[in-house]
């Protein structure tokens, strides 16, 4: 096939995940030291920016690349293997310019109010545009559980006025732009999101995040203290009675790139590992390597088949959403969170088997197996956690069992 049999779109994506390979490369480097310090890795954005790949998802008619799911997949997977929590933050900017691309293409159904998108769209091209989304709270936990936000939304001439707390904002010394839920104090309240750009007087970033692993997302707390905005930065507005409304494709979105960073982690303890079992000669095998032992062989085997599978579930379900998008067949609603259960598991028993084989040398300080594992574990945890995922896919099950018994009765 000639260069002029591929499709401008894969040129493209070939081209910015090689350029996503050779950052992430430059990104392992400086990982450790913002693993230590927490800070946020300004300069890794910075670096992002110039090899565009914050507008990897903003539509080509404002200036950027107008990809899809798997072009996104691939660079935040190569992003990963180097620092995934650069890869995260860049996962969920990638994930609102395509939610507001989408809303774009929606026309006057879109949730977002078009000289509001076209204009954030804009700026990501010209080097502002970095966004993400406040939705944990304290008492409300993760929405994925349910219930509403305490952070509510007044109306008071032409602006609201926010003031609310929020958690775990991914990112948040780096955005531009928090996408922030509340609750309008209206006689029928309405829940959506709000623009709230992040240098907004009364918005006031508290540096609580001290976690285990993924320290570098510097994902602080928020609060926000009679915050106006104006009225046309309200975004999906509806009932707050119907609850959180999320769509197929934003749910996949956000389910694929999630996981997609905790399996790139897994990649990376995988190549040091690799490295460790080649170099490592213990005396007792005469001068052999621990590479040449069929057991570690095998178990080395078991981590590539579970990477292998994660390869195949996210390439497949991120192609199928981008198909699905582009008028192909529908795509089940349920699956992502079922790809994202599953790519976690297989990084996380991936990491352990890593470090079962390197032993005492892979919890040690001076080498990045102990942090690859600890930010891998973050995977089970990260909203919504493997645990609820289950819990949901179950009582699903049960409904849908409850509801066929008396068909199933009658045809007894």
């Amino acid at each position: 096939m000639s260069q002029a049999d591929v499709a401008p779109s894969q040129l493209a994506q070939t081209e910015l995940v090689h350029r996503a390979q050779q950052l992430a490369q430059d990104f392992a480097a400086l990982a450790e030291r913002h693993d230590a310090s927490g800070e946020a890795p300004a300069p890794q954005f910075e670096a992002l920016r110039r090899a565009g790949l914050l507008t990897l998802t903003v539509p080509q008619a404002l200036g950027g690349w107008g990809l899809g799911l798997e072009a996104a997949q691939a660079v935040v997977g190569a992003i990963a293997q180097g620092d995934p929590s650069v890869a995260l933050i860049l996962s969920m900017q990638l994930g609102q310019h395509a939610a507001i691309a989408r809303s774009l293409a929606r026309g006057e159904h879109g949730d977002w109010p078009r000289a509001l998108a076209e204009r954030v769209a804009r700026e990501a091209v010209q080097g502002r545009g970095l966004i993400n989304s406040a939705q944990v709270e304290p008492e409300l936990g993760s929405p994925s559980n349910g219930g509403l936000p305490k952070t509510v939304a007044r109306r008071a001439g032409g602006q609201w006025r926010l003031s609310g707390h929020k958690l775990y904002v991914t990112g948040v010394p780096l955005l531009d732009y928090i996408l922030v839920l509340a609750v309008t104090d209206e006689d029928e309240p309405r829940l959506g999101s709000f623009l709230v750009p992040r240098d907004a007087p009364g918005v006031r970033v508290v540096p609580t995040w001290n976690q285990l692993g993924m320290r570098a997302t510097a994902s602080h707390d928020v609060v926000l203290e009679d915050v106006a905005v104006p009225l046309e930065h309200a975004v999906g507005l509806h009932p707050a009675r119907l609850g959180l409304q999320r769509d197929v494709q934003g749910n996949a979105w956000y389910f694929l790139l999630v996981a997609t960073v905790y399996d790139g982690a897994a990649r990376a303890a995988r190549d040091w590992l690799l490295g460790f079992l080649q170099e490592r000669r213990p005396a007792a095998l005469g001068g052999a390597n621990l590479a040449s032992l069929p057991t570690v062989q095998e178990a080395v085997g078991q981590i590539e088949v579970a990477l292998a599978a994660n390869a195949l579930l996210l390439r497949a379900h991120a192609r199928a959403c981008d198909q699905s998008l582009a008028g192909g067949e529908p795509v089940d609603p349920q699956l992502a969170g079922v790809v994202k259960h599953t790519v976690i598991d297989n990084a996380v028993q991936a990491t352990r088997l890593a470090l079962e084989l390197a032993g005492n040398h892979g919890l040690a300080r001076r080498n990045p197996l102990e942090r690859h594992l600890r930010n891998v574990l973050c995977g089970h945890i990260h909203a919504p956690s493997n645990s609820l995922l289950r819990a949901l896919a179950g009582r699903r099950a049960l409904e849908r069992a409850a509801a066929d018994a008396p068909t199933a009765a009658r045809a007894a």
